[in-house]
């Protein structure tokens, strides 16, 4: 942002006083000063309310705050200098114009994803990982599509409609968040030959049609003809509780199925109307890769097959279509879906005590990193697995073990 001053033409303003403005301006980050004539269009426009700034607390304000803000500020020493000057007639306007109006460079890395259109599945309340990637998306200005398991449908509707998510929808400017459409999606089936009699029966799904991944997507390009983002945010480990040695083939195999090859078929169903240039997300998490006892029932190995799946994919897509895959590997989270472990509050405790950064992870994080893979920022990653989880993936061993008690180990003091 600049603030300009355009004034009459019929005086010069001196130098003095040009110099006292721009001083005046030094306390505000990111304004410049600039002396424009009044042949200056009135209509510029004003900077994108969706544009996220990374490098700052950048939280939209009101415009008319910042004009009024900007003109106590930088108009007064002007008047003070004319008071008793047979000019004072001469009306000095204070305008604020967008930076981008004027070609000059923008402060900070700016996120902005307007215009972009995004897919999330696995979104069934406002609690997950899912609804924080979907309010960091919209707050860099994207549309949310949303696809909700069938059964928890009916429920994420009505709160949606009875505002039981609207504190959970505010976003960085006070706007609420905006959920296009919702769409019933069971990522478990590609279409509706897959899907069993009993579930084409079963009182959970009746009222409910084309939500397999095959009709979803078909739903979407009818409705919207394509997207820009693609994010998978479901998981499912019937048998997550059981050690891997106690867990049946068909327990195992359906947390393969519902965690990782939901990912390939959503991607594939979705990659024709995927935009050249977007993105594809997806959740994982680091039992891919160490030990995490308790986390069972196939789902570490289900992990560890959607990050393989990620590199695949990333040069598949990446060569069919300009797409990027990436997968962001979150910490521990109180989500109602994590709560199906049974042991997520001490999963969030240990991590508290070890990783680098004593703080418990919240999902905004998890989101605002998303929206950067979302990003034209981060053009040029694919295939990768992004941690956010404070740095616990680094960490070789646990800290807080009694053998490390004699050690000066530094702790957080805030």
């Amino acid at each position: 942002m600049f603030v300009g001053f355009s004034y009459n033409s019929r005086f010069r303003v001196p130098s003095a006083i040009i110099s006292s403005l721009q001083m005046a301006a030094t306390s505000f980050s990111g304004l410049q000063l600039a002396m424009l004539r009044s042949c200056i269009p009135s209509s510029q426009r004003f900077a994108d309310a969706g544009t996220v700034i990374l490098g700052g607390k950048a939280k939209v304000g009101s415009w008319n705050k910042l004009a009024s803000v900007s003109h106590v500020s930088s108009v007064q020493p002007f008047q003070r200098s004319f008071t008793s000057s047979s000019l004072k007639s001469d009306k000095i306007v204070t305008k604020a114009m967008s930076e981008s109006s004027a070609n000059t460079p923008v402060s900070g890395l700016p996120i902005n994803l307007k215009g972009k259109r995004a897919f999330i599945a696995g979104v069934a309340d406002d609690h997950g990982y899912g609804w924080a990637i979907a309010k960091s998306l919209a707050a860099a200005g994207a549309e949310i599509l949303v696809g909700t398991w069938v059964p928890a449908l009916n429920i994420f509707e009505s709160s949606l409609r009875r505002g039981k998510f609207d504190e959970s929808r505010v976003l960085p400017d006070g706007s609420l968040m905006e959920i296009t459409k919702v769409y019933p999606l069971d990522a478990v089936f590609d279409n509706l030959e897959d899907v069993p009699e009993d579930i084409k029966t079963n009182k959970r799904y009746a009222g409910s049609a084309k939500w397999t991944v095959q009709e979803v997507a078909e739903s979407v390009k009818e409705d919207f003809g394509t997207i820009d983002i693609l994010v998978h945010s479901l998981a499912n480990g019937p048998e997550v509780t059981k050690p891997l040695l106690e867990t049946s083939r068909k327990g195992y195999l359906a947390a393969i199925s519902a965690s990782s090859y939901s990912y390939v078929s959503l991607l594939k169903h979705f990659l024709p109307i995927l935009n050249p240039g977007g993105a594809s997300i997806s959740l994982t998490y680091i039992a891919s890769e160490r030990i995490i006892p308790g986390y069972g029932g196939g789902m570490s190995s289900a992990k560890a097959a959607l990050e393989s799946d990620t590199r695949v994919l990333a040069f598949e897509a990446g060569r069919k279509r300009k797409i990027r895959v990436n997968t962001i590997s979150a910490g521990p989270l109180r989500s109602r879906a994590a709560k199906a472990i049974g042991f997520i509050d001490k999963m969030i405790d240990y991590s508290l005590v070890n990783a680098p950064l004593q703080k418990e992870l919240s999902a905004e994080e998890v989101g605002n990193a998303a929206a950067f893979l979302a990003s034209p920022l981060a053009s040029a990653i694919t295939g990768t697995v992004l941690y956010v989880d404070n740095g616990l993936n680094a960490m070789g061993v646990g800290i807080d073990s009694p053998i490390f008690k004699d050690l000066d180990i530094p702790k957080d003091q805030h």
